[in-house]
C-alpha cells in the first residue's frame, strides 16, 4: 500500500446519475512536462524547447496530449478506486497546459447501464469530464466509459471481457 493512496472501490449500485467526480489537481513544472514526451519518445520541440515554443507563438512549454489523457484516467480511477476498468475514453483538447498551469480535472455521472455479452453482464457507468486550468480556461473535454464492479460479484469477479479473462 502506498501512503496516502485511498484504495475504496466504487461498486455500481452505489453510482448515482448526476453524480460529480472529486476534482483532481496537477501542478504542472518544467520538469513535469518534459518528463512524459521523454518517457514516450514524443520529441516534438514544443515540449521542450521553451525557444520552439515562443517562436510558435505559445508562451512556453506545454504537455502532450498523453499527459492529459493520464490525467483524466487519473481523475477517473480515483473516482472509482482500483478494480474501475476503462472500457473506452474519448478526449478532445481545447487549449494548451503550458508549464507554471495547475491542471483542474472535474466530472459528472451521465449514465448507468448494463451490458451483456456471451452469459456475462458488466456494469457500464459513461462519465463527463473536463480539464481546465487554474484560470478556469477549458484545456480538455472527454467522454469515458468504465466498468464497475457489483456488489454482488465477489472480490475475484473480473468486471470487464475477454470471457475467461
Amino acid at each position: 500500500m502506498i501512503a496516502g493512496v485511498d484504495y475504496r472501490q466504487r461498486h455500481f449500485e452505489d453510482v448515482a446519475e448526476g453524480e460529480a467526480l472529486v476534482g483532481a489537481g496537477d501542478e504542472i513544472t518544467y520538469r513535469r512536462v518534459i518528463m512524459n514526451p521523454g518517457a514516450t519518445l514524443d520529441y516534438f520541440p514544443g515540449h521542450h524547447d521553451p525557444e520552439y515554443a515562443r517562436s510558435q507563438g505559445q508562451p512556453t512549454i506545454f504537455v502532450n496530449t498523453m499527459h492529459v489523457m493520464g490525467f483524466v484516467d487519473r481523475l477517473v480511477a480515483e473516482w472509482g478506486g482500483p478494480r474501475t476498468f476503462l472500457v473506452r475514453r474519448r478526449v478532445t483538447l481545447r487549449a494548451s497546459v503550458y508549464a507554471g498551469d495547475t491542471m483542474v480535472g472535474s466530472g459528472r455521472v451521465l449514465a448507468t447501464r448494463h451490458e451483456e455479452r456471451d452469459g456475462r453482464r458488466r456494469h457500464l457507468v459513461d462519465l463527463e469530464v473536463t480539464v481546465d486550468n487554474q484560470r478556469g480556461e477549458r484545456c480538455a473535454t472527454g467522454a469515458v466509459t468504465v466498468a464497475l464492479p457489483g456488489r454482488g460479484d465477489g472480490e475475484g469477479t473480473r468486471p470487464w471481457w475477454p470471457p475467461g479473462g
